[in-house]
């Protein structure tokens, strides 16, 4: 085999070992985005396992926190505001809508991570109608005004 040759058959083979790894890769970020839009997708049927969720979060946090301020890692002063910073965050994840994300999930799945379409960016973009209708059902149960470009 002549040096050409090698070479060119080394550079069809490593750009095809590159493809097949992004390939496979933005099936995995489809995948993953998919399960993350199921997760919020039961959240939404089931509100207290996302409290419950967000609890045990705040509680690590929170225990990340007090682990600092007994190192002495900490000022007082700091604590008490990383701890106030804390509450809030939580707080505010706990109005969040879920139903919002998993409609955002889905989106992404199918959008960002496709070609290839693969399995889950067909199961996303089939449950994307679903949740973005549930998305306006809630947003019209709470009397929050929307238009539709504030929902894509």
């Amino acid at each position: 085999m002549k040096r050409w040759q090698k070479i060119l058959l080394s550079t069809v083979a490593v750009a095809g070992v590159f493809y097949g790894m992004v390939y496979v890769d933005v099936i995995w970020r489809a995948r993953e985005s998919w399960l993350e839009g199921e997760k919020y997708w039961r959240w939404a049927d089931h509100p207290k396992e996302r409290a419950a969720f967000l609890e045990a979060q705040l509680t690590q946090n929170r225990a990340l926190l007090d682990k600092k301020r007994a190192a002495s890692q900490t000022t007082p002063e700091d604590y008490a505001r990383d701890v106030e910073l804390l509450e809030f965050s939580h707080q505010q994840a706990l109005k969040e809508s879920s139903i919002k994300y998993a409609y955002i999930w889905y989106q992404t799945a199918a959008e960002l991570f496709s070609p290839p379409e693969s399995k889950w960016v067909r199961l996303s973009r089939e449950k994307m109608p679903l949740a973005k209708e549930r998305w306006r059902a809630e947003l019209r149960a709470q009397k929050i005004p929307f238009e539709e470009y504030m929902l894509d």
